[in-house]
């Protein structure tokens, strides 16, 4: 299998199964002399860890990391720093099972992967998913954690706006909530709605969709390229590489279409004896480059796959049948999906810096 990695001059690879013995990523292209801990990256895992509430797997899975190469005790502080050399994390899997997937050994779920690996690769681990499995995003997190520590002054925080037809009220957003309740929600009046529809959705064996909104501030105007280095083209490829996201739209994005020329321009003005934009409908990247503008970033999930419902479905002998997904699975994956948004999010963010940096000086 290939594909396995993301990046430039700041590069991830991931590797590992849902039910293997671990999981875990190489992050190449870090600089040397970063201060990084596993508590530094443990912090981040956390959020996405899951059976956190119960609108989540429940699977129990601690997710402690271990850093095993690419750090080393500074000769002078004795603080742990980066090497330069590449950092590879490890998660263990503890607690995989199995036996909930031998009904789907020889029969595709709908909405899932199997039927598309099996015609590439002509097997598959079925077994929650194998390599196609949400628990590779537990990597990610883990490596846009080091990508943090290199974006020193950018701060990237992400929320959950929408599950199923049910989106908060932007009026009464609050990123102090986000901390505060179990959907990562900035409208703290719409938890207890979500809570209800999900609770119906969870005992209905079926599941819902939703939308993650990811924001990033304090990036300089400048990092980008304007042809195939788009920075906007880079972040659409980040959220789609993510597990069951099917949109992906910057700033205004699809309602820009309902745009005039005159409501979607965003004007500039001197303030302070700075340039200052009186809108950002753009989400901060202009040609390619950003702005200095916040950078902006929705993706749309799909629903978990997963369901208790029958669809039908055929096996590997073309024969048809119908299928139910038994296991532990999210009712609405976009919840755990925002750690992991936050996540690609630094991941391009620091590749871009260093592109930046090597051309520009």
């Amino acid at each position: 299998m290939s594909h396995n990695s993301f990046g430039h001059l700041f590069r991830m690879t991931t590797w590992g199964e849902s039910h293997g013995p671990a999981i875990g990523c190489v992050v190449d292209g870090c600089p040397p002399g970063i201060a990084l801990t596993e508590a530094d990256i443990q912090a981040h895992l956390d959020k996405r860890r899951p059976g956190q509430s119960r609108f989540t797997t429940q699977r129990r899975e601690p997710d402690q990391v271990r850093i095993l190469s690419g750090v080393f005790a500074h000769p002078d502080s004795g603080e742990q720093v980066t090497t330069g050399t590449p950092i590879s994390l490890m998660i263990e899997n503890v607690d995989a099972r199995s036996k909930d997937y031998t009904n789907i050994a020889s029969a595709y779920r709908p909405g899932h992967a199997d039927f598309t690996y099996e015609a590439k690769y002509g097997l598959r681990d079925y077994r929650g998913g194998g390599r196609s499995s949400a628990r590779e995003t537990a990597c990610r997190v883990a490596a846009g954690a080091v990508a943090r520590k290199v974006l020193d002054g950018v701060t990237i925080r992400a929320a959950l706006v929408q599950v199923g037809q049910h989106g908060i009220d932007r009026d009464k957003w609050d990123w102090d909530q986000v901390g505060e309740n179990p959907f990562f929600s900035p409208d703290p009046e719409i938890v207890e709605s979500w809570s209800r529809y999900l609770d119906d959705l969870r005992k209905a064996g079926s599941s819902c969709g939703a939308i993650v909104e990811v924001v990033a501030e304090g990036v300089p105007a400048g990092w980008g390229a304007p042809v195939y280095g788009k920075l906007d083209q880079d972040l659409a490829s980040a959220m789609m590489s993510i597990n069951a996201v099917k949109g992906v739209e910057i700033g205004a994005g699809f309602d820009a279409a309902a745009f005039t020329g005159e409501e979607n321009a965003d004007e500039i003005r001197m303030i302070k004896g700075k340039p200052e934009f009186l809108s950002n409908h753009a989400g901060g990247v202009l040609g390619g480059i950003s702005s200095g503008q916040d950078l902006v970033v929705r993706f749309a999930v799909k629903p978990t796959s997963s369901i208790l419902t029958p669809r039908r479905t055929i096996d590997r002998d073309g024969n048809e049948t119908d299928i139910s997904t038994k296991g532990r699975h999210d009712p609405c994956v976009g919840i755990r999906a925002v750690p992991i948004g936050e996540a690609m999010m630094a991941l391009v963010l620091a590749d871009h810096k260093l592109r930046h940096r090597g051309q520009n000086g």
